[in-house]
């Protein structure tokens, strides 16, 4: 039977940073699986300026076409580039589709309108683009991304990463067993060592102090309630990787005592073991589920330097 391709847009700004999805692509999903890959490059607005023809003068008009001109070459240029880092790494030509176009709503609203149109299972972008100023572009770009797109997972890559362990943060929610689900496909076929991962809420994230000093059985009695349930889902997630087409011996189960934050504990986490992705669900179990991202993953996401994290809707 032959195996599903898999399909991956980039969006591509011309920027160094910007190139690092790809150098990623090639650490997680070598040339040697059956994954297309689309490039995209949304053409930069022009200046209000240039938007209304019939009252521009033939000079003013003839700098507009130049303009659009310069943009169309550019982009042309950044899309030749980025293809032929991708052959350079062994990717075939066949499998490399680029495409540009002019910004219609917003780049991230366009690129995504792009992913679903080709039916993209993945859109994977790097945290920084051209701008070196980290927060503006964190605050700007990756963020409007995980707003506006909640159809297509998003790989978002912070910095180099050399790892291809894979740590899956999960708890009880649909959102983690999609997490879960989008893993095993993607991750099928490869060699990338995969780690289930809860961290289980400390009871003091729900009650103060002083009711556990009245209370004294509390906490074991959230233990042992908890963890019976997070043990459940547990298996679950395994059985759902095996059945997916990942190997037993590349999977493993671990569940730790958390802390206050989760966000940390999965940080932590990352870090001890050496992880280069954190795959999440865009949001877990919450009363605010009217967010568009849990605070968890936006943390992570703010906080993740040499890691990519997988947010899945």
């Amino acid at each position: 039977m032959t195996k599903p391709k898999k399909s991956i847009t980039i969006p591509i700004d011309g920027s160094k940073n910007a190139l690092k999805a790809i150098d990623y692509l090639a650490l997680m999903l070598g040339p040697e699986h059956d994954v297309k890959i689309h490039l995209c490059y949304i053409l930069p607005s022009l200046p209000l300026i240039f938007d209304d023809e019939k009252h521009m003068t033939r000079e003013e008009r003839t700098r507009k076409r130049s303009i659009e001109k310069k943009n169309v070459e550019t982009a042309e240029r950044i899309m030749a580039e980025a293809r032929s880092i991708l052959m350079d790494k062994g990717f075939s030509g066949e499998h490399v589709e680029t495409l540009y176009q002019e910004k219609n709503m917003s780049i991230t609203r366009d690129v995504c309108f792009l992913a679903n149109r080709g039916r993209s299972d993945v859109i994977l972008l790097t945290r920084h683009g051209k701008t070196e100023v980290k927060n503006l572009f964190m605050g700007e770009v990756c963020r409007k991304f995980v707003e506006y797109c909640q159809e297509v997972p998003l790989w978002i890559v912070g910095g180099t990463v050399h790892s291809k362990k894979v740590l899956v943060a999960v708890d009880a929610s649909e959102n983690s067993r999609r997490a879960v689900d989008h893993a095993s496909f993607m991750l099928s076929g490869t060699d990338c060592p995969i780690t289930v991962f809860h961290t289980q809420r400390h009871v003091t994230r729900y009650v103060p102090m002083e009711m556990l000093t009245a209370e004294p059985t509390l906490e074991k009695e959230w233990r042992e309630k908890s963890g019976g349930e997070i043990a459940s889902c547990m298996e679950k997630y395994k059985t759902m990787l095996l059945e997916g087409g990942i190997e037993d011996h590349r999977i493993s189960i671990k569940v730790a005592d958390g802390t206050r934050s989760a966000a940390n504990d999965i940080l932590a986490e990352a870090k001890a073991g050496d992880y280069g992705t954190i795959v999440m669900g865009r949001r877990g179990i919450s009363r605010f589920k009217e967010l568009y991202m849990g605070s968890v993953t936006s943390k992570v996401l703010q906080q993740g330097h040499g890691v990519a994290l997988w947010v899945i809707q």
